[in-house]
């Protein structure tokens, strides 16, 4: 209170504490603590010294800023909410202060403890500063603290904070040797980076922080300052049964660390902060991806392969660079098993305009699945059309769940291509795609799985489903537009003819003859979309190290939330009911359009897509031609799905009047 009331008497800005202040008398507390490790001149001089050699741009990466965020042994229960010293990771200081094994290199790595049960974690404190609980009851993420006080909208300077971890979670100035490039390494300094975790609180256990569903207009600025903390609530249940095993539920990252990585969450729309529910028709992209793109223009930028200068070597570097990172997302034995295309939608045209034109005949078989996306529908149709092809289609239930006793009895003896999504863009059903793709392979068919709303979801493993081709966007996975990938099996690859000719795919051209590169050049002619894939590689990067586990984990959460809450809301039916679903939440509103809905949520800030989602089929299975659909990320919050609830609330007590 000492610090508070200091701080108080310093106001300079139109009512508000002085922000510089706040961060000097703050640092000055933390410093004069007894049993303070940053008061040990090694770790002092060992924070201080984590730039890139040779650096002087910059200065030291860790500033009296950082030194806020990291508590203190001697007072756990003075806390305040803790950025961590991998700020703009997403990783949880609570993993690494409570002596977890973190592995900064391991992509595997989880970064929360499983093992700590809620009886077992260190008290959990709130805020007493009257913060109100989520609609549901349930604890969610604090929406403002010391880590993001910064970033908040309406806090004066906001805009003007620096952005000191700007690539890897940790800042990566550009070196003056430009023959030493941040990306030709990737992520030169962590063995050095995890030393220096380990000698700074490695020891002491530091609460986690609670979640707290607040929306953003009813932010008290200052409650991390507040003495009158207390423990969080006990188990809180959403339907009081907890059946989905929300009580007392903990993120496996840091939420607000996440958003601040999310440029565009800063915007306002109308006049609101944004909220992105439009996620499963495009993501939005971390400052790592968007700063690798501009990298690449600014340092490696050149064609491909074949040339003897430097540029031609850096781009080619990041650009196979960026083939070895999606080979192992998607654990493919190969690289030559991954082909750069424009997206989902090319790949599966590769796919029919290739293998399909060169293997398929009149009288022949298609399957494909009633939850389809037109982009897996169209080119079979096209493919059926000028060959003499018969497409069948696999039912679904009530609740969007494929019906597998029909679907084994279309399969036969004709069969020879079964095409489905794993998770559908429509409803969010996750089909049982092992299942579905071992009955085809019995049957002697080939399989495509459409993962474009799969990969930014849940772990693929391409070798457990076995799976001919596989196929995903990168704009779906938090990296660029216009960038994707067709996974093959390399000997099937290797067998099939190419789909477009010219340069870059061939061995040697004669005007008699032409001999084809194997996989994946011969389909990959002319010059590809480069920047983007390495663009790319960057998103994997990014949703590696925060683990697809734990994004499932969150998102789940997130699901089970909003569908509690959406199904109170009168009038309003959600379309798509499967147990095993994604974060996909379609509905409508009686007494509303579906595009009356999207304009009244969009004068809230809130996106969302409305209409047919490119998937008429499964709609009028269901009655309708289109549908609302919120759709999740692992960025959005408890206090987000509040503000869309509360809009749906409003919009039917209004009555429609527009």
């Amino acid at each position: 209170m000492l610090i508070w009331g200091i701080i108080m008497s310093t106001n300079t800005n139109g009512g508000l504490p002085d922000i510089a202040e706040i961060e000097k008398l703050a640092n000055q507390f933390f410093r004069a603590l007894p049993g303070n490790s940053l008061n040990d001149a090694s770790a002092q001089r060992d924070l201080q010294n984590l730039a890139p050699a040779g650096d002087s741009s910059q200065g030291s990466i860790y500033t009296d800023n950082d030194l806020l965020k990291i508590s203190s042994p001697e007072s756990p229960d003075k806390y305040a909410p803790l950025s961590g010293p991998v700020a703009g990771s997403g990783i949880s200081p609570s993993a690494i202060n409570q002596g977890n094994a973190v592995n900064l290199q391991d992509p595997q790595t989880s970064f929360a403890d499983p093992g700590l049960n809620a009886s077992k974690q260190p008290a959990a404190p709130v805020s007493g500063g009257g913060i109100p609980p989520s609609k549901a009851g349930l604890p969610v993420q604090p929406t403002a603290g010391i880590s993001d006080y910064f970033e908040y909208p309406g806090f004066p300077g906001y805009r003007d904070a620096p952005q000191t971890f700007p690539v890897t979670g940790y800042a990566a100035p550009v070196p003056q040797n430009l023959s030493q490039l941040p990306y030709q390494q990737e992520q030169p300094f962590e063995t050095e980076l995890r030393e220096i975790l380990n000698k700074v609180n490695s020891s002491v256990p530091s609460p986690q922080i609670p979640f707290s569903g607040l929306p953003a207009a009813d932010v008290n600025a200052y409650y991390f300052l507040n003495d009158n903390h207390h423990p969080a609530s006990s188990s809180v249940k959403l339907d009081n049964s907890d059946k989905a095993g929300l009580s007392g539920f903990m993120p496996p990252f840091d939420i607000n660390l996440v958003r601040r990585d999310f440029p565009i969450l800063q915007e306002y729309v109308k006049g609101k902060p944004l909220i992105w529910l439009d996620n499963a028709a495009t993501t939005q992209k971390p400052r790592q991806v968007i700063e690798r793109l501009t990298y690449f223009y600014e340092h490696e930028n050149s064609n491909i392969h074949r040339a003897a200068h430097e540029l031609a070597a850096r781009a080619t570097d990041a650009y196979e660079g960026a083939r070895k990172k999606v080979q192992a997302f998607l654990n493919a034995g190969s690289v030559n098993e991954i082909v750069f295309v424009r997206g989902a939608t090319e790949a599966i045209n590769l796919v029919a305009k290739t293998w399909g034109e060169q293997k398929l005949e009149a009288g022949d078989e298609i399957i494909v699945s009633h939850l389809e996306h037109h982009a897996n529908i169209v080119p079979w149709q096209q493919l059926a059309a000028k060959k003499g092809l018969k497409i069948r289609v696999i039912p679904v239930d009530d609740d969007g769940q494929i019906l597998l006793d029909e679907y084994a009895r279309l399969l036969g003896p004709k069969t020879k291509l079964v095409a489905f999504t794993q998770v559908s863009n429509a409803l969010g059903t996750v089909t049982p795609a092992a299942q579905i793709v071992q009955m085809a392979h019995s049957a002697g068919a080939k399989v495509l799985i459409d993962g474009a709303q799969s990969v930014s979801h849940m772990r693929v493993d391409v070798k457990a489903l076995n799976a001919d081709w596989f196929v995903f966007s990168g704009h779906k996975v938090f990296g660029p537009t216009g960038i994707g990938v067709l996974y093959g099996k390399e000997a099937l690859l290797n067998e099939t003819q190419p789909w477009q000719g010219g340069g870059n795919m061939i061995v040697d051209v004669t005007f008699e003859h032409t001999q084809y590169q194997n996989a994946p050049g011969r389909f990959e002619a002319g010059t590809g979309n480069i920047a983007d894939a390495v663009g790319l590689g960057a998103a994997i990067d990014y949703v590696t190290r925060l683990g697809m586990d734990a994004i499932a984990q969150y998102e789940h959460y997130l699901l089970v939330y909003a569908t509690g809450l959406l199904k109170e809301v009168p009038g309003l039916r959600l379309i798509g009911t499967a147990p095993e679903k994604a974060s996909v939440l379609s509905f409508v509103l009686d007494g509303y359009k579906t595009e009356e809905v999207g304009s009244e949520l969009n004068k809230e800030g809130i996106a969302v897509r409305s209409g047919h989602h490119c998937a008429q089929p499964i709609l009028r299975r269901f009655g309708f031609e289109s549908t609302v659909r919120p759709s999740l990320a692992f960025y959005n919050t408890c206090a987000e799905v509040d503000i869309l609830v509360d809009t749906l609330r409003r919009l039917k007590r209004e009555g429609r009047r527009l």
